[in-house]
């Protein structure tokens, strides 16, 4: 998707919506890629599962039952290829 139609779908400042694609970019949770005069982002799911994965390790020292089952509650709305 790109970042234009990312900050009218939340309701977002365009200027504004770039700085956080790119932060989330930095930290390898999305992944981008030029298309014309367009930036394209999507997702990195396996990213996003590892950084949930730490965290659930980190933040619940060891015992994901404190943390209950993130995993449950990600319910992906589309399949990679249709997401990019």
């Amino acid at each position: 998707m790109a970042s234009g139609e990312i900050a009218e779908a939340l309701s977002i400042p365009p200027t504004r919506m770039s700085f956080h694609l790119a932060t989330l970019e930095r930290a390898k949770l999305l992944r981008s890629w030029r298309d014309g005069r367009r930036i394209l982002y999507a997702a990195s799911y396996e990213d996003m599962r590892q950084l949930l994965a730490f965290l659930t390790e980190d933040c619940c020292s060891g015992k994901p039952e404190i943390c209950g089952n993130l995993g449950d509650d990600l319910v992906p709305s589309c399949s990679s290829e249709s997401c990019s």
